[in-house]
């Protein structure tokens, strides 16, 4: 009994030595070299908070509010680093795991990264490190009008410290990444469910699934399947980089709702129905994030069943002095084609048909979101008269729909005509009220 009441004081003993020794290393002169060689580097300064060595549960070393950056594009709460022990005796060192908790990365961070890529490479050092795990908690991104989630991260590299594998998920579980490889390539999927994504209109995806193969500069996204706001999603996407980034791809919709989506773009909803589409999009940009803004896409849709909220093309003719605001158009059939342009929208081949009525036109969506086109409209009744030019203005939250121009000096030089030559000009234009009126006038 006596010799295992040693052997547990002789235990008790160590282990407390172990957790008391590392507070009496002095760390701070090597805190201090650490900052000024990280900081000679990375062409930045860096501080650190502190730095000591644990010997429980495993030798490792401690780093704690590393700060990189004048801005602090880059900060890391803690950063534990687990070594092979025998290999510190060698010149190939090898880190069984790091562990990075809570790192703040901003955008502005891609620039540090790009000027140590044009810095010229220093002799080749006859000591190497491998890196077998990184672990990564909590990591956020920040990036300009953009909402990203936190994420968990857990790689494995190779030999020669390249992602060997790797699995990456949101902290809230709603998006995840697995990577995997396969030859000279990376196969990437990535799943999403009731996800909003970060940026442009917060869209909600209900489920998405692309798949995905990644080379030494180029992805190739050969299958979209999502499913949002009762429709379904599909297609596929190249994106290259070099000196520039390139993105192209096709894209199609089946039955979405898009009173929701469209609800979105502004604070009124201007239209609903459900929605079908295809075309294809590419965008050039010198950096990833700039490709949104340079996006190009010709796209042609149909709403089926829906409204125009805002305007009644059926009565703005009846406007003949003035401007027409408010009312709606209820269509069977809306359809045409959208070309994108950065952040213009151009509505060309636009064909509306509702019963009795149809329209035509095109219509442009300014970057201010302004509206500047013109649709010509012609209700079928008893008279026959040739299509109404209206002209549409105003903006998104506030459309504006008014006979053009042409139409109106059309309407004043009839009447002007009717005490001159005696022609029934003025009837006309009577006649032509009376089209869209509520009642038909009685011969």
């Amino acid at each position: 009994m006596r010799n295992w009441k040693r052997k547990l004081i002789w235990v008790a003993t160590v282990v407390v030595v172990l957790l008391i020794v590392p507070f009496f290393i002095p760390m701070s002169t090597y805190t201090r070299q650490a900052e000024e060689l990280a900081t000679k580097a990375l062409g930045v300064p860096v501080t650190i908070g502190s730095l000591r060595i644990a010997l429980l549960p495993s030798p490792r070393l401690k780093v704690s509010d590393v700060v990189v950056g004048k801005n602090e594009e880059f900060t890391v709460a803690r950063v534990s680093v687990v070594p092979v022990l025998t290999s510190l005796f060698s010149d190939a060192k090898v880190i069984s795991s790091v562990q990075v908790n809570k790192p703040v990365i901003k955008k502005a961070a891609l620039d540090i990264v790009d000027n140590l890529s044009k810095q010229p490479k220093n002799e080749p050092s006859t000591t190497t490190v491998n890196i077998r795990q990184i672990n990564i908690e909590n990591a956020k991104l920040i990036w300009p009008d953009m909402k990203l989630p936190e994420i968990n991260a857990d790689i494995t590299l190779t030999d020669d410290n390249k992602p060997e594998s790797a699995e990456i998920e949101s902290v809230d579980g709603k998006v995840k990444l697995d990577l995997t490889p396969e030859e000279n390539r990376q196969l990437i999927t990535l799943t999403a469910k009731a996800w909003t994504i970060p940026a442009g209109p917060p869209l909600l995806i209900d489920a998405l699934r692309m798949e995905m193969v990644l080379t030494e500069n180029k992805l190739d996204i050969s299958k979209i399947d999502g499913a949002l706001y009762g429709g379904k999603l599909s297609g596929d996407a190249n994106l290259t980089w070099g000196k520039v980034y390139k993105l192209s791809g096709k894209t199609k919709l089946d039955n979405l709702a898009v009173r929701e989506p469209a609800s979105l773009m502004s604070k009124s909803t201007r239209v609903s129905g459900q929605l079908f589409s295809s075309g294809h999009f590419n965008a050039t940009a010198k950096e990833p994030g700039k490709l949104a803004d340079n996006l190009h896409a010709d796209i042609k849709f149909n709403v089926n069943d829906g409204v125009l909220y805002g305007f009644d093309l059926a009565k703005a003719p009846l406007m003949l002095v003035g401007q027409g605001k408010g009312g709606e158009t209820k269509f069977d059939e809306f359809s045409g084609l959208l070309g994108i342009s950065g952040k213009t929208y151009q509505f060309r081949n636009l064909n509306i048909r509702s019963g009795l009525m149809s329209a035509n036109g095109a219509v442009k969506i300014n970057p201010n979101k302004s509206l500047d086109g013109e649709v010509e409209v012609e209700v079928k009744n008893d008279m026959k008269i040739g299509a109404v030019p209206l002209q549409v203005s105003g903006t998104l939250e506030s459309p504006l729909v008014y006979p053009s121009k042409a139409a109106i000096a059309a309407a004043v030089a009839g009447a002007a005509t009717v005490g001159v030559a005696g022609v029934g000009a003025g009837a006309a234009v009577e006649s032509l009220k009376g089209l869209f009126s509520s009642d038909k006038k009685k011969k």
